[in-house]
């Protein structure tokens, strides 16, 4: 399998939605919305492309502490 462009919009079976940070011949990192950054061996992975944009994830409040 060639390297995948950045930023492709994915699914994977086992981690869900993610986009592709960085990808070669050999190797394939995905930034997953639930489940963080994950590398992979790129000719061995399996995923579907996705059309469209990723969804932003949502932001998160911080509070000050008292």
């Amino acid at each position: 399998m060639k390297a995948i462009p950045e930023g492709q919009y994915i699914l994977h079976a086992q981690y869900g939605h993610g986009f592709v940070t960085a990808s070669d011949a050999e190797r394939t990192t995905i930034d997953f919305l639930e489940h963080g950054t994950r590398k992979f061996v790129t000719s061995m992975m399996q995923v579907d492309f996705v059309a469209g944009e990723p969804p932003k994830r949502p932001r998160t409040s911080r509070r000050k502490k008292v």
